[in-house]
């Protein structure tokens, strides 16, 4: 897998943990010449993990919708730019873009990535799945949710099959090779 989507929190005052594990990840890409493509921001964990794979030779995309533009909190570090009109314009990009999508710590622009990447994979759009890096189980209520919609038949097919859980860095490599 060579393009990984990231998606993940623009937030700037999360937990020093979040940026240490983002730059971890960004370290490993550009040390294996991985591309990075993600939401193109200049903010929190988009902007570490982008400095943490640029500085070591990931190729970086950048998915911005002009909102982002306007606000002047676009990355300099882009090498490839994507403009969009919007947010949904920017997950079909970013979907389109990428081998296989892992989902950082994030708020609910990083949920409404993950829920549609998972539900376009349930009707066959396409079979990629998002791996959930869970860092300090920052994602255990959300898949213990998932597991509750599972058991009481909201979900015609299992919800495992859109999606994988890395609780450290090895398991997430393991998943991306």
């Amino acid at each position: 897998m060579e393009k990984i989507g990231i998606f993940c929190s623009a937030a700037d005052s999360i937990e020093a943990i979040y940026f240490e594990k983002a730059r971890e990840l960004g370290v490993w890409m550009g040390q294996n010449k991985k591309t990075l493509v993600y939401g193109g921001a200049n903010l929190g964990l988009m902007e570490g993990i982008a400095q943490a794979a640029k500085a070591h030779g990931a190729f970086v995309m950048g998915v911005v919708p002009t909102k982002l533009e306007e606000r002047g909190v676009v990355s300099d570090l882009l090498d490839v730019t994507f403009r969009t009109d919007n947010l949904s314009d920017r997950k079909d990009v970013m979907l389109c873009e990428s081998d296989v999508l892992v989902a950082l710590p994030g708020g609910v622009g990083t949920l409404d990535e993950v829920f549609h990447v998972m539900a376009s994979a349930s009707i066959g759009y396409h079979a990629k799945k998002v791996i959930f890096y869970n860092i300090n189980g920052f994602w255990n209520d959300l898949l213990g949710f998932l597991e509750s919609m599972k058991e009481s038949k909201f979900a015609r097919r299992p919800l495992e099959n859109f999606y994988l859980v890395a609780n450290n860095l090895e398991e997430l490599i393991e998943y991306l090779k």
